[in-house]
């Protein structure tokens, strides 16, 4: 019999929590721009945080961070109260920026470090050059890692933000357009980046303008709306509507669009010339209406949605609508 068999049984290690937010509010003036929002961030989960320019975004997640102070309401993060706890909390951040401002004349593993230092981490652990070096490849940034930033682009330098946000192991993280100036290649490898991380157990809180690449990769979304959260219930029913377009191509756009007069289903042009838009129930009346179509001889090659759960659910918002 080994030593670990022998070893009393271990209760398994509690989940980290993630972010609870109870009415905050912050005001500029006579700005609302956070106005009494609530949401839960789970652990182990990317939640998608969406709304319109002006809705209140940015100043929600300065809030959690703990580079603004609230005017009113209460949150958590990783279990620890952004009112009374707020080292701890901050400790267990990792924070994003829109732009992430670089010092231009040190390299990328120098720029690392000194956060790592700035975090008060174990010198002899965190800012070592091989964990440094570790998460630069993370990143795919490990070819610059002897390189100042100056040199790098756009995109890399959100990579490089990104590192900077990870260099302290936190629990949560708060991202601000992460994929803001990312080539397709590296919005691909960002995706499947924040999938490892709730993997791990992190909460992972992401705002982006860019919902079909949001789609890919929630598991819970948090809309605002004039500095408020929508009602969850309406959010829900607005993300499975009755009716959805749905973009449709054949190789003969006339037989298609004589097929679709005659069975009495309406549509419009879409856009292209050869691409209907028609209005359907769901995929099981879309794999309906394609098999009829191809049965009628019809040569259609291209039925989708022509949007997704996040985009429709952001469209259907009233309050949105002008």
């Amino acid at each position: 019999m080994t030593i670990e068999e022998l070893a009393p049984a271990q209760p398994p290690r509690a989940v980290p929590p993630g972010i609870e937010a109870h009415g905050l509010r912050r005001w500029f003036g006579d700005v609302h721009a956070v106005d009494g929002v609530s949401f839960e961030a789970p652990a182990g989960a990317v939640t998608a945080l969406i709304g319109p320019n002006g809705s209140g975004k940015t100043t929600l997640l300065l809030l959690l961070a703990g580079l603004l102070a609230p005017d009113d309401g209460r949150a958590m993060v990783a279990g620890h109260d952004l009112g009374t706890e707020s080292l701890a909390a901050r400790a267990a951040t990792g924070w994003m920026p829109d732009s992430f401002g670089t010092w231009d004349a040190l390299t990328c593993t120098e720029i690392l470090t000194a956060f790592a230092h700035a975090y008060a981490i174990d010198r002899r652990v965190a800012a070592t050059p091989a964990k440094v070096a570790d998460l630069l490849a993370r990143v795919h940034l490990d070819e610059f890692a002897q390189r100042p930033a100056r040199v790098l682009s756009r995109g890399q330098k959100q990579r490089l933000g990104l590192a900077r946000a990870l260099i302290h192991d936190p629990q949560v993280l708060l991202l601000d357009e992460p994929a803001s100036g990312l080539d397709p290649r590296s919005r691909i490898e960002l995706r499947d980046l924040l999938r490892e991380l709730a993997a791990e157990g992190k909460t992972v809180l992401v705002s982006s303008h860019v919902l079909s690449e949001l789609e890919e990769v929630y598991d819970h979304a948090v809309f605002l709306s004039k500095g408020r959260t929508v009602d969850v219930a309406a959010s829900a029913q607005a993300s499975a509507p009755t009716m959805r377009g749905w973009r449709l191509e054949a190789l003969d756009p006339a037989g298609l669009r004589t097929y679709l007069d005659s069975i009495a289903v309406p549509w419009t042009q879409g856009s292209s010339a050869g691409e209907v838009v028609v209005s359907l129930a769901g995929y099981d009346s879309a794999a309906d209406l394609a098999r009829s179509a191809i049965s009628a001889g019809v040569s259609l090659h291209t039925i989708a949605p022509i949007a997704g759960r996040l985009e429709q659910t952001y469209l259907a918002l009233n309050e949105e609508r002008i």
